[in-house]
């Protein structure tokens, strides 16, 4: 499994680009959990990251949007410091939905 942090910043400034910005989110809320506007932690295989990757690309318009992934390495999991609203998931443990 591979722990992610996905940001994204997307033009917003004509229609196209407030519809991308709808697409690119509804990609990352049916893959991870959002835990800030543009910042989504997800956990996902190899081939959901690819066919996720893929489509996020074919969305974002590489001239006036922006997509970053980071990886979270497993040792650096636990070092994370949350101030204010948690809104992650653990997803590590069991959900319960």
């Amino acid at each position: 499994m591979n722990s992610l942090l996905v940001c994204y910043d997307v033009s917003t400034e004509s229609k196209e680009g407030k519809n991308r910005l709808r697409r690119v989110a509804h990609l990352c809320v049916a893959h991870g959990s959002r835990v800030q506007n543009s910042v989504f932690e997800c956990t996902l295989t190899s081939v959901q990251l690819e066919s996720f990757r893929e489509n996020l690309l074919k969305v974002i318009d590489r001239e006036e949007d922006s997509l970053r992934i980071y990886r979270i390495q497993p040792s650096l999991a636990g070092s994370v410091e949350i101030y204010g609203v948690d809104r992650g998931t653990d997803f590590r443990g069991p959900l319960i939905f």
